[in-house]
């Protein structure tokens, strides 16, 4: 105080008119100095805590980019499949013009082996064994939704009612709502009720077995052989849209033709979509095969051509080739596809031996709709009907086998690996009219 009290008396000594200013000026300096110093021992920080980070958001700015937790690959690869689009990149999209022609170099094998990670780096994941009845009951689970959509709605239009018009006309109704469609829907109601008069059946109960009998030979007619290489490399190009469940697809059946001590091969074609090359590589390493990629945003074309050649080098047994998903509605993209399966068959004779198309069974009629435009473009020889555990919609597959002259090869029921099931008519039907006296053939 005594040294405040002292400046202020040698301030009153300067001479106007420069002393109030300069008064001013010193007691704006003292009020600042002692601030800082009140500041400085009380409400400061040093410098380690000062960089502390206060919320999980700064916490999780300090990682360093690249570094990703440690967690259970099936984990991972599950939430791979939800990755939405990257925001802030943008990749180049490659959308030839109709009748262009690829430009390709003849690729130095020892180029193509450093886009290849091999099977030799993975430690694949062994599922235990299960026996058929367990497979049979897995089947029966995944199938619950349309048994009680289709048997349940059967049963409450059926049961003690007099067969008469309104019978049927709810009987068509159940069958639609079961997505079988109008028109396969119409064959079943002209022929169960053509049976029904020949031998007088007159029964809920007989109603429902005339019905599983014309389900049955109608899915007998679409049942497609499993995948058996009588060439080597022995090429499979598998196609659709975005969200039916394609990469997994690939990484189930890749898993599957592995176990019969087969040398197998993964090609990254989808080069448009964020993260659709990463999706493919955790399957890979998750199934233990060799995988290629070529670069994002690049030309499919490109990588299909690198693929074939790899395989050939390598003695592969399956190469399966990833392809871009795309809407069926888009000609040019569609265009781009053909020209893909044209570069493949020009690189290796008779190839692709197989072309796979995955539909999603919960889109309903639009996955038939997709079967039809997809198989004008690339001549489709097998279908892959997915999600069949998700959906009380599930009787597409009849409509699919009824409208489409395409063979069902596989069929998706759950998650995991063993999930991806041949198609068997007879212990598909079996199982989606179960109920509880049936036996496992």
């Amino acid at each position: 105080m005594e040294v405040i009290l002292s400046i202020l008396s040698i301030l009153n000594s300067i001479p106007s008119p420069y002393s109030d200013l300069i008064a001013v000026a010193v007691i704006f300096a003292l009020i600042a100095l002692i601030s800082f110093i009140i500041v400085f021992l009380f409400g400061g920080k040093g410098p380690e805590q000062a960089q502390e980070p206060e919320t999980q958001q700064d916490i999780e700015s300090l990682e360093p980019e690249g570094i990703e937790a440690t967690a259970d690959l099936e984990v991972v690869s599950e939430a791979i499949e939800e990755v939405p689009e990257v925001q802030g990149q943008e990749f180049q999209t490659y959308i030839p013009e109709a009748g262009e022609e690829i430009v390709e170099t003849e690729t130095p094998i020892e180029d193509i082996q450093e886009e290849i990670i091999t099977e030799e780096q993975f430690e694949p994941i062994e599922e235990i064994e299960e026996t058929k009845e367990g497979l049979f009951a897995k089947l029966r689970r995944g199938l619950s939704k349309t048994h009680a959509g289709l048997l349940g709605g059967l049963g409450e239009i059926i049961s003690k009612r007099e067969i008469d018009d309104n019978l049927w006309d709810d009987f068509e109704e159940t069958l639609i709502m079961a997505d079988l469609g109008v028109n396969t829907t119409m064959k079943l109601r002209t022929n169960i009720e053509s049976k029904l008069s020949k031998k007088s059946l007159s029964t809920a109960e007989s109603i429902t077995d005339t019905l599983k009998e014309e389900i049955l030979e109608i899915l007998k007619g679409a049942e497609g052989a499993p995948i058996k290489a009588d060439v080597s490399p022995f090429v499979i190009m598998v196609a659709g849209v975005n969200g039916v469940g394609k990469t997994t697809t690939i990484g189930k059946l890749a898993n599957k033709l592995k176990k019969d001590d087969t040398k197998v091969m993964v090609a990254a074609g989808d080069t448009f979509r964020a993260a659709a090359t990463e999706q493919l590589e955790v399957w890979s390493k998750r199934v233990g095969t060799d995988f290629i990629k070529g670069q994002s945003g690049g030309d499919p074309s490109s990588v299909a051509f690198d693929a074939v050649k790899a395989a050939e080098a390598r003695g592969t047994d399956f190469l399966i080739i990833d392809t871009a998903g795309r809407l069926h509605t888009k000609g040019n993209l569609m265009d781009e596809l053909t020209k893909m399966k044209r570069i493949v068959g020009r690189e290796l004779k008779g190839a692709p031996h197989e072309t796979l198309l995955v539909l999603d069974a919960t889109t309903g009629q639009n996955a038939i709709q997709q079967a039809k435009l997809f198989n004008e473009a690339i001549e489709v020889t097998g279908i892959v009907l997915t999600k069949l555990d998700g959906t009380a919609k599930g009787g597409v597959i009849v409509a699919i086998a009824d409208e489409l002259n395409i063979p069902v090869k596989y069929i998706g029921i759950g998650e995991s690996l063993s999930d991806l099931r041949e198609f068997h008519a007879e212990e598909f039907v079996e199982a989606l009219f179960y109920s509880g006296e049936e036996t496992v053939h």
